[in-house]
């Protein structure tokens, strides 16, 4: 009876302790396993070389979303945004490319603009800057291309 009682209550610390370390996981892992509260919009891109789904969207600094798709449309780079439904965006909103120190992780960062129409669920941001290729100017210098 001791024994089942002892077994019984190891049980459910184990249990909730596999609980704990899975929310902890989704929690810091920033994922999604219900849709949440965002919307999508559409951002076209020359080359999205270096940005990954699951990338971070900034304004000012400040994480706004997160990049849920990448896909090739025509001969230029569809990045799908899903953008927090609190953040407002307009029809001049610019998109770029970033990266996090010299040879850090990319980012998409947003220039929210203001002067046109709100931008609804799928549409598309048409304004946008590709990131910078450090290897393609390496190139260009090493090989006497710079202009």
């Amino acid at each position: 009876m001791e024994k089942t009682k002892l077994e019984f209550i190891v049980g459910v610390f184990v249990l909730v302790g596999i609980i704990c370390l899975g929310y902890l996981s989704i929690k810091l892992g920033k994922l999604e396993l219900i849709g949440g509260d965002v919307y999508e919009v559409i951002a076209q891109f020359n080359s999205a070389s270096g940005l990954k789904a699951g990338s971070a969207i900034e304004i000012a600094g400040v994480e706004v979303g997160r990049v849920r798709a990448i896909r090739l449309n025509e001969d230029r780079a569809a990045v799908v945004l899903a953008v927090d439904n609190t953040v407002k965006l307009y029809t001049d909103t610019i998109a770029s490319i970033k990266t996090r120190g010299i040879i850090g992780e990319k980012f998409l960062a947003l220039s929210p603009g203001g002067g046109g129409d709100p931008l609804k669920p799928g549409d598309t941001i048409r304004d946008t800057e590709s990131g910078l290729d450090l290897e393609e100017l390496v190139s260009q210098y090493v090989h006497g291309n710079v202009k």
